[in-house]
């Protein structure tokens, strides 16, 4: 699903416009990027949490030659989902 399709249904179900739905849409989008560079977690209860985790550096290889490479380490977001979400998707 894209955004616009997001924001589509959004509307729909919400009863607002095309563009209040975008504007609601992209506020929460904003607040957890903001919170996760913050260092918070995300938790929507039912839904899921959002966090940020550190990936260990490691070996890798390049694909085109063969090489051993070294991966640096870096921060990932993560996302767990919540018992409500896992039950409706998963059943």
């Amino acid at each position: 699903m894209s955004k616009a399709e997001l924001v589509e249904k959004i509307a729909e179900q919400a009863k607002l416009t095309k563009v209040d739905a975008e504007r609601a849409l992209n506020a929460v989008l904003n607040v957890v990027t903001t919170s996760l560079k913050a260092g918070q977690d995300v938790a929507l209860v039912g839904f899921g949490t959002f966090t940020v985790g550190d990936r260990a550096e490691r070996q890798g290889r390049n694909p085109q030659t063969g090489e051993a490479i070294t991966i640096s380490a870096k921060k990932v977001v993560k996302f767990k989902p919540g018992k409500a979400l896992k039950d409706e998707v998963c059943s």
